[in-house]
């Protein structure tokens, strides 16, 4: 069968086969032969030809079909779009490049309101729709409704640091949270601390609650005691971290050190101590959970236990893929190693 050239088929930057055939002096026939693999062309007039293709991006239609992805899945924010969101996304991303599949990005609720975007069973059936694959919501505070709403419609979930659990068989991707609480108090203490204060996000939050008890427990082993007063929750926000830093810091006992419940409080803790004219770390030292990108540029760099964000989101794309292809998962929940960075923010009490 012949092929049949299309003089006005348009590569990626919209240059035309003709285009590229006026540019190296031969027919738009011989350029569509040397674009489908004809043999039928001299070595040098197809040098020339795949020079141009090359230079112009260009990929025949059907390379163009053939890379068009297999799945699209849904990846909701449940919150601001931070550094933290932004380095699970270049996770998801990675993972789907390589599983062929698309992401759309989106938020989980009206910011302005906090309200949720949808109703339960509308927001599942636009999804199913739109034909999404499967769904990510990071630290999300999804209902039962919102669980049920997508298992009605055949599309599979996955959680990321949880705020919440309504069911017990969601999926969740997360880090041993209990672990990092507790290595980041027993950092502090075996530097000499001992009125250690921690400063966490929502109360009710689960990774919150298990670097809580983790703290709690390192003090115990210690024999330390966790005093009520040193023990703050509010948001995981910087702005939080300067409200729950001022608080801590204006008790008459104020503590020596404080472990924040993420960078960004940990970040605002900083920023409270140096409005009240203390030093970090020789008047206070500072701890946080994620090692985002901030933690390292701040002054002094933040000592954090760090996450692996990015190996959690590409957990997450291949879980939710693997769910949407029917496979029977060995566990609900899976929980990556976390790891205690030391960094400049920390030293022993003056």
């Amino acid at each position: 069968m012949l092929d049949r050239p299309h003089a006005h088929t348009r590569a990626r930057g919209g240059t035309t086969l003709a285009t590229i055939a006026a540019s190296a002096g031969v027919s738009v026939a011989t350029v569509s032969k040397v674009v489908n693999g004809r043999d039928d062309v001299s070595a040098q007039t197809r040098a020339v030809v795949e020079e141009l293709l090359a230079q112009h991006d260009y990929s025949p239609p059907s390379a163009r079909r053939a890379s068009t992805v297999t799945s699209t899945v849904e990846f909701l924010i449940d919150g601001d779009f931070s550094s933290y969101a932004t380095a699970i996304v270049d996770g998801v991303v990675e993972a789907a490049r390589d599983a062929d599949a698309a992401v759309v990005v989106g938020l989980l609720r009206d910011q302005r309101g906090g309200h949720y975007a949808a109703p339960p069973r509308s927001w599942a059936r636009s999804l199913a729709a739109a034909g999404r694959t499967g769904v990510i919501v990071v630290t999300g505070e999804l209902t039962g409704a919102h669980v049920d709403a997508l298992a009605g419609v055949g599309i599979p979930l996955v959680v990321i640091d949880p705020l919440n659990l309504p069911r017990r068989e969601v999926t969740s991707v997360g880090s041993t949270n209990f672990t990092g609480g507790m290595s980041a108090t027993n950092h502090l203490i075996a530097q000499g601390h001992r009125r250690i204060a921690y400063a966490g996000g929502p109360p009710g939050s689960q990774c919150n609650q298990a670097r809580l008890h983790g703290y709690r427990a390192a003090l115990e082993s210690a024999g330390l005691e966790a005093r009520p007063e040193f023990i703050l929750n509010e948001d995981f926000q910087y702005d939080a971290g300067r409200r729950l830093g001022a608080r801590l810091l204006a008790a008459p006992d104020r503590p020596t050190a404080v472990v924040g419940g993420c960078d960004s409080i940990a970040l605002g803790i900083m920023e409270a101590a140096r409005c009240e004219g203390l030093r970090i770390p020789d008047d206070l030292s500072v701890t946080g959970v994620d090692d985002i990108e901030q933690a390292s540029m701040a002054a002094p760099p933040l000592t954090t236990v760090r996450q692996p964000l990015r190996e959690m989101g590409r957990v997450a794309l291949r879980t939710v893929l693997r769910m949407a292809g029917g496979e029977q998962l060995d566990s609900h929940h899976v929980e990556l190693a976390t790891e205690l960075v030391v960094r400049g923010s920390t030293a022993p009490p003056r």
